[in-house]
């Protein structure tokens, strides 16, 4: 049945995880005698003893990483991080964007991991599953506390973010780009303002994306753009326009990946789909379906960033020239200095008052 939009969000949907024993169905007639509840954002304090999250993926150009927050009130309907709610009971669509999980101790528990003697440096990424510069942070500041960490270790860190929110933290970025410590990534889905308003609907506008891409190469911070997720048939003839504005606002590089539709995010997309572009909807799909060898998703190393066959081809040889005419460089930003770290006389004297505390802090 039709769901009534939510206005800031992405879905009005909440269906069950795939972890769910049980599900719920409203009818037509109940759902009218019994509206839902006005739906505000929940702050929920997590627990952490680590911080750092490994990966071995070769699909990465990380392979640590750090996300402040679990859930994202940008609300973005394509996020591929939605299905990581399910492990949490809950469910990736409108609970994904209103209860939000935070780890306030994030900072203390990276000061203790980086202080210990078995700590290897590499870059780490912030925020590459939710925006760790989502509305929480305003209020909350972890994200803040931890660059405050990196600069104290002169730690490499790169950030991915749709949120002017990131300016307010330029003292720590600056101050981590004097030792080639920081790349920052703007990611930029569209140009069109209505269909962001529908598609990412708490994220900020494309002109202040673009803004912030400027600000951000005026204070000498190290920025590219990351053009995603790019959705065939639907924001795929901007590839070229995405490029040039990215490059006319100082972005230094520039990459993309095509629509990831995992788990329960293939469902809400389809709703969403059929609610706010209907005439386009069939077109998106059966092209999705040709850049994923007939699925609608492909978790396969290698392919599932950008898709495989002639269109996904067509899509590489576009996005290629589109950077060569406008002179931005493809790919991912130069590797960050990784030989500046080092732990902080003060907590170095009291890692050997205490060498017990690291036996069991990896991270």
């Amino acid at each position: 049945m039709p769901f009534t939009p939510i206005r800031g969000r992405g879905t009005a949907r909440n269906p069950a995880g795939r972890f769910a024993k049980t599900t719920t169905t409203h009818e037509p007639d109940e759902l009218d005698e019994f509206p839902e509840p006005a739906s505000g954002t929940t702050l929920t304090a997590e627990t952490i003893r680590s911080i750092i999250t490994r990966n071995r993926s070769p699909d990465l150009s990380f392979s640590q990483s750090i996300n402040p927050y679990r859930g994202c009130e940008h609300g973005c309907i394509y996020c591929y991080a939605r299905p990581a709610h399910a492990y949490l009971d809950l469910s990736p669509g409108l609970d994904f964007e209103t209860r939000i999980l935070f780890k306030p101790d994030a900072a203390a528990v990276l000061r203790r991991t980086l202080s210990n003697p078995r700590y290897c440096c590499e870059t780490i990424a912030l925020g590459v599953n939710t925006d760790a510069y989502q509305p929480a942070e305003k209020q909350l500041r972890i994200t803040r506390s931890i660059l405050e960490v990196l600069a104290d270790y002169h730690h490499p860190v790169a950030i991915v973010t749709k949120s002017a929110l990131i300016e307010r933290d330029l003292d720590f970025l600056t101050r981590l780009a004097q030792e080639n410590l920081v790349q920052v990534v703007v990611s930029l889905t569209t140009l069109d303002d209505e269909l962001k308003r529908c598609m990412e609907p708490r994220a900020a506008s494309p002109a202040r994306r673009l803004r912030l891409i400027r600000k951000l190469v005026d204070c000498k911070i190290p920025t590219g753009v990351l053009i995603a997720p790019v959705i065939p048939g639907l924001t795929d003839t901007e590839l070229d326009r995405l490029v040039e504005a990215a490059a006319a606002s100082g972005a230094a590089h520039a990459t993309y990946t095509l629509l990831r539709l995992p788990h329960e995010v293939e469902g809400l997309f389809r709703d969403w789909l059929a609610q706010h572009r209907p005439l386009q909807a069939r077109k998106v799909l059966s092209l999705l379906r040709q850049f994923r060898d007939g699925q609608l998703n492909d978790s396969s190393f290698g392919s599932r960033m950008r898709g495989a066959g002639p269109l996904a081809g067509f899509l590489a040889r576009r996005f290629d020239a589109a950077c060569r005419r406008h002179g931005i460089a493809r790919g991912r930003a130069p590797a960050l200095n990784t030989q500046a770290f080092h732990v902080p006389a003060d907590e170095q004297h009291d890692r050997e008052q205490s060498p017990q505390l690291t036996l069991f802090n990896d991270g």
